[in-house]
């Protein structure tokens, strides 16, 4: 595809490229490479899927017309997996936004680009739904009730599932079918961006350039809203998000009226859709494929969530039930800085080792299947290693008490080396068979000897059980 692209730059340039860098993708399944040469820098892509090649393509010629900025494709090759556009260089509007996100506080220039943008969104909404034929769209036209589906059943099974917290699966269901309802209500006719957030917006000449627009489609105005006041990894206050809010508000009567109550409301529950579409996301990069980053936006995720859900624990209770449950893990629990806290899992090695959702690395990962088994015997098979008559079988028939003295050699010199420096978390494993018995009786004891002899605070999670707990201060919140 290298080869296809460098031809595609030669006939745009007149020149081959002297310089071909990848660049650093973001969980899009499309390959970009910076070409440069004599002067002239563009933007390769290299994409697995003609029609959503297709419809980036249209989409952006749409939005040339359209005087609203975005890239120009400039040649696309004969099989249409590769196209040149122009570079819009590294900064995008997220990538701006870094000091003020970081401090917490939003500058007055940071404040004015955002609300720049969100005035510029009902343009995009309606002057490209205006000239668009949505049959290009892709994987399709219109935002339906199928597709909501997909990103709640996305959320259900890469989230949830995700972080294992149990849940009534047809209750679940049954509020899922209310809010497609709400969602559906607005009969539509403009352009849905689909990924409308700051990640997707370059700053170049001083001003906002779109990009990734190619799954748009028709649907209603709200979306890209929600989409981009509740981007959980942007972080914006409440003063900036009601700012943008105002400016989106104002540059939409151009196209239409307004009424700010209806429009807020109505905005809720399409914030309440996109947060949840964001914890699929963010279950299936961060907790499956194990990438920090998007472990790092599940707890403000949650915060939102929580958040829009007490005003609405009337029309969806079970999902808020869920959420509360998820947001009161422990590892979804903001850590202060220096205070150290361990975490301590049983494990079966037939689902796998915890992922360090830290992702420092930091701790060990043990494995008990050499202690002679209780599972092996009948009476011993539905019980764990929290009941009494399998505590006395480890201790009177295994090695336990050798392993367990063991484990404590290694692990107690690392807790206080890590308070002496002031670091926040360590994470222990404790593996076997099925994860009922040896390894639970293990992560037990070493949990209860680490917050006994060190005083820091310690989570428990059993995973085969769906036991979850803290011990703090010499006390325990199991129930």
């Amino acid at each position: 595809m290298i080869n296809k692209l460098e031809q595609l730059f030669n006939k745009v340039a007149g020149v081959s490229p002297s310089s071909v860098v990848k660049l650093t993708g973001d969980g899009s399944n499309r390959t970009y490479y910076r070409m440069t040469a004599d002067g002239v820098s563009l933007i390769g892509a290299v994409g697995t899927s003609v029609q959503e090649n297709r419809a980036f393509i249209t989409i952006a010629q749409c939005f040339n017309k359209s005087s609203i900025d975005a890239p120009t494709v400039l040649a696309v090759s004969d099989d249409e997996l590769c196209y040149l556009q122009s570079d819009l260089g590294e900064t995008s509007l997220f990538m701006k936004m870094r000091e003020s996100r970081e401090a917490g506080v939003f500058s007055d220039e940071d404040t004015e680009a955002l609300c720049r943008v969100m005035s510029i969104l009902p343009d995009i909404q309606y002057r490209v739904a205006d000239i668009l034929d949505f049959d290009v769209c892709y994987p399709v036209a219109d935002f339906d009730r199928r597709t909501i589906m997909w990103d709640l059943n996305y959320f259900k099974y890469c989230f949830l599932k995700g972080v294992g917290v149990e849940f009534d699966e047809s209750m679940l269901e049954n509020e899922f079918e209310r809010l497609t309802a709400i969602l559906l209500e607005e009969d539509c006719t403009t352009f849905l961006y689909r990924d409308f957030q700051s990640r997707n917006i370059m700053w170049h000449d001083g001003r906002p350039w779109f990009i990734d627009f190619q799954g748009g489609r028709r649907g209603p105005i709200y979306y890209d809203v929600a989409s981009f006041v509740g981007q959980a990894r942007a972080r914006y206050t409440p003063k900036v998000v009601e700012a943008m809010l105002d400016a989106y508000i104002l540059s939409l009567s151009k196209y239409r009226k307004v009424e700010r109550d209806d429009f807020m409301k109505k905005l809720q529950c399409f914030r309440l859709f996109r947060l949840l579409q964001n914890l699929g996301t963010y279950g299936l990069r961060g907790i499956f494929e194990r990438k920090k980053k998007f472990v790092e936006s599940i707890p403000n995720a949650l915060m939102q969530l929580h958040e829009i859900l007490c005003g609405t624990k009337e029309q969806f209770p079970v999902l808020c039930k869920i959420i509360e449950k998820v947001r009161l893990m422990p590892r979804f629990t903001p850590v202060d800085k220096g205070r150290l806290v361990v975490d301590v899992f049983s494990f079966s090695y037939h689902r796998g080792i915890p992922e360090d959702y830290s992702g420092n690395g930091g701790g060990f990962v043990f494995d008990c299947r050499a202690v002679h088994n209780p599972g092996r015997y009948q009476e011993y098979k539905k019980l764990t290693g929290m009941d009494a008559p399998v505590i006395k079988f480890l201790e009177e028939k295994s090695n336990i008490t050798e392993f367990l003295n063991s484990v404590y050699s290694l692990v107690d010199p690392m807790v206080e080396n890590y308070l002496e420096r002031g670091f926040s978390h360590i994470q222990l494993c404790f593996g076997c068979t099925g994860g009922q018995h040896r390894s639970v009786y293990s992560a037990e004891h070493t949990a209860w000897h680490i917050a006994e002899k060190f005083g820091v605070k310690v989570n428990v999670n059993h995973t085969m059980q769906n036991k979850v707990y803290s011990i703090e201060n010499g006390k325990s919140d199991a129930v």
